[in-house]
């Protein structure tokens, strides 16, 4: 019989990264340029991006960004829809474009030896969009089904009802970022084009191409095929923005689901911006608290009470201060127990210094992954669209892992005390109230609201929460 191993192995030492070194130049129309030369990765991505987001759009047409960018590529003035794929497949190439809250961007991914040709359908599907009004008329109807979808899915029905609970009703984070079933409903090609409009200024655009680009004149390249690109009347900077929270105090709100076998549990409050001094003790604090396998919340939950297959705690950051959650979907007999030690777990990290062996394992695993995240040429532009959106340093990512385990145990307390809130959080539950609505106003948490949720009910399996945030980490930008 073979031995058992009686010690776990342990984590080695990080080996040594350098993000890979960019260029940037500025065309003649004023649209800035970032290459990025990576040897030996042929398949070449290339992204271009707006300075405008879903914050920037009316309220009374949410949705339209995000619509506008899934229609650039239903036609041009140049090919439809149909004609548009068959001249990217004949290059070998993917056309892509979507729009996040900070941002919009288009982009492709082809092999290097057919950059020229695809650099030039991505610059036609983003100079002469024709949002084709058959095409939108259908975008449009997957978006209303997609949100009758999520008002069944007590997943996303917790996530929609947080942030709704969370933010005051004139800030954009609100709503969900594809607008809702009233917005979406009256879209049509003139408000796509109006919401599009809006980042068409070459002089606020940024270029990104990452990929092997040996033997081959990207500026030349770009200016031929962008340099004539001019702005839009329309065109506007992103202003200020509102993120203003209506939590002044903790309570909770029950979407009441009769007969439902588990309770999707959100509890958190306005979060924080990406441009923040303690972003890197945030980082490591958020990975202690809820983003790893070990962390805090997950081995409570989850190996301790047996109560979820997964909890998981983080930070949305985007230009304003997106929201911070603890989440976890529970049987519903474990609702309230799972709630106090969510609040147990939120205090305990304000309270205590965290130990010198959970910080080393954060930092240890945040130093880790971060060279796994750029592996692909898609990854590497992602990760400087971030650096655009924000207005980060260009040193950013050369400085990450230095800083990441430079943080102490000091600064994750002070991170911990200025970040979390529970006294202050928003507690949104979707279950069945009758189940645990008498120990629920028993516990105490603080005021208690149940409104009767109208909607079918998509039941399954108790499980973890797939789309979690995790720690604060850089993101793609878009």
């Amino acid at each position: 019989m073979t031995d058992v191993v009686a010690t776990r192995p342990v984590p080695g030492t990080p080996r040594p990264y350098e993000f890979p070194p960019f260029r940037r130049d500025r065309l003649s129309n004023g649209l800035r340029l970032i290459t990025v030369p990576l040897p030996g990765r042929p398949l070449v991505s290339a992204s271009l991006v707006l300075a405008n987001g879903v914050v920037d759009e009316p309220a009374d047409e949410a949705g339209a960004t995000v619509l506008a960018a899934r229609a650039l590529s239903e036609g041009t003035e140049r090919y439809d829809a149909i004609a548009l794929v068959e001249a990217s497949e004949r290059l070998g190439a993917t056309l892509h474009a979507e729009a996040g809250w900070d941002a919009t961007s288009a982009g492709v991914d082809v092999p290097a030896a057919r950059l020229a040709p695809a650099l030039e359908l991505l610059a036609e599907m983003v100079a002469r969009p024709t949002f084709p009004e058959a095409e939108v008329e259908r975008l449009r109807d997957e978006r209303l089904n997609d949100l009758l979808q999520a008002r069944a899915d007590p997943r996303r029905r917790a996530d929609e009802a947080f942030v709704e609970t969370v933010y005051a009703r004139e800030s954009p984070y609100h709503r969900p970022s594809g607008g809702t079933k009233e917005t979406v409903a009256r879209l049509d090609p003139r408000s796509l084009r109006a919401a599009y409009a809006q980042g068409v200024d070459p002089a606020a655009a940024t270029l990104i191409i990452a990929g092997d680009l040996s033997g081959l004149d990207v500026p030349a390249i770009a200016e031929r095929l962008f340099g004539s690109w001019a702005a839009d009347a329309r065109a506007r900077r992103p202003g200020p923005l509102v993120d203003r929270t209506q939590v002044t105090s903790r309570f909770v709100r029950v979407i009441h689901r009769p007969g439902a076998v588990q309770t999707e549990i959100r509890i958190g409050h306005r979060g924080a911006p990406r441009r923040i001094p303690d972003f890197y003790p945030l980082a490591v604090m958020g990975a202690i608290l809820g983003g790893l396998f070990n962390s805090r919340l997950n081995m409570k939950l989850r190996e301790e009470k047996g109560y979820t297959y997964g909890a998981n705690a983080g930070y949305d950051l985007r230009r304003g201060a997106g929201p911070f959650s603890a989440r976890a979907a529970v049987n519903t007999a474990a609702t309230v127990p799972a709630v106090v030690d969510f609040l147990g777990e939120l205090n305990r990290i304000r309270d205590e210094p965290v130990g010198e062996d959970e910080l080393r394992a954060a930092r240890d695993f945040l130093v880790g992954v971060f060279p796994l995240r750029f592996e692909t040429p898609g990854a590497v532009v992602g990760a400087l669209a971030n650096i655009v959106v924000h207005d980060l340093p260009d040193d950013e990512l050369a400085r990450y892992r230095p800083a990441i385990e430079a943080v102490t145990v000091r600064e994750v307390e002070l991170a911990a005390r200025e970040r979390i809130e529970p006294d202050r959080s928003a507690i949104v539950l979707v279950g069945d109230a009758d189940a645990f609505g008498r120990e629920l106003e028993r516990a105490g948490f603080g005021p208690v609201v149940i409104e009767r949720d109208e909607e079918p009910i998509a039941e399954g399996p108790a499980e973890g929460v797939e789309d979690e945030m995790g720690p604060a980490e850089v993101g793609d930008g878009r």
